[in-house]
């Protein structure tokens, strides 16, 4: 367990410092399955790798902020926080420079150290409508309080 904890805060701080390949080759062992794989992501260790260069390529000062961790004998699952600066092509999207921030929730199975299944989500969504290539919600539910009292 601790192991796993070790291996996923050095991850973690690899992949904020822009070292992709270390993250991916520290996290992740070579044929580990993800069940909710981005569009388009290969199979196993080169599919996240494939991903996380586009990712950060696109979001060259991507920064992963965990929120929660909880930890069992052979899995962490766990809430993060995404942000970064739109420098290049995201799914077809051309940079915009418009900074993004997103919420994120994963579960990955370990085996000696190393992710061997995943699951979970980004806020895609969220990212397509921060750099204005989907449309955004119609007013968040604060807002729409604020204003109801207001009359």
């Amino acid at each position: 367990m601790d192991q796993n904890t070790a291996t996923q805060e050095k991850a973690a701080a690899l992949l904020n410092s822009g070292d992709v390949d270390g993250f991916v080759d520290t996290l992740f062992a070579p044929d580990a399955l993800d069940h909710d794989p981005a569009p388009g992501q290969g199979p196993g260790r080169e599919g996240y790798r494939t991903f996380f260069h586009t990712l950060t390529t696109a979001f060259p000062d991507a920064h992963l902020e965990p929120l929660v961790n909880v930890v069992d004998d052979d899995k962490i699952a766990f809430a993060y926080t995404l942000t970064g600066t739109h420098r290049g092509d995201f799914n077809g999207v051309a940079a915009t420079g418009n900074r993004i921030e997103v919420r994120g929730l994963q579960i990955g199975r370990f085996e000696s150290g190393q992710i061997v299944e995943r699951w979970g989500s980004s806020d895609e969504l969220g990212i397509l409508q921060q750099l204005g290539a989907a449309p955004g919600p119609s007013g968040n539910i604060v807002d729409k309080v604020k204003n109801a009292l207001s009359h």
